[in-house]
């Protein structure tokens, strides 16, 4: 039998997103956009059970990625750590989701697949 008390169950999973934007520790590194993948996992608080199949009961992925791609481009930072941060707290924020996974991947180094970061967070209970 599942375990009915895990309210983390229902995931709703954005693999690669494509976007650029202004990032890097130098100054020259952040003068011209990079082309960055990010992947983002979220936890709405309804589950999938209690939807009856309209968009309106749930969290629209396609929002959650147009919202993402407008958030990284206007972000200039030099840590891809704070923007998979800063992005998974804008999304906690933007979205009636409980939980939030966000990696960042950018293509800096030589003879490297790509770099990332990847942070998890959890809406706050007020």
């Amino acid at each position: 039998m599942p375990n009915e008390s895990n309210s983390f169950s229902d995931e709703v999973h954005i693999e690669q997103l494509e976007i650029s934007a202004h990032i890097g520790v130098p100054e020259e590194e952040r003068a011209t956009p990079q082309r960055l993948v990010v992947s983002i996992s979220f936890w709405p608080y309804r589950q999938a059970r209690d939807l009856t199949d309209k968009i309106d009961q749930t969290v629209n992925y396609s929002a959650v990625g147009e919202v993402t791609k407008n958030f990284v481009r206007d972000q200039s930072v030099n840590l891809i750590e704070t923007l998979a941060h800063r992005l998974a707290a804008h999304l906690l924020k933007t979205f009636p989701i409980q939980k939030v996974t966000v990696e960042v991947r950018k293509f800096a180094l030589q003879n490297a697949k790509y770099v990332s970061a990847k942070v998890t967070r959890t809406a706050s209970v007020a």
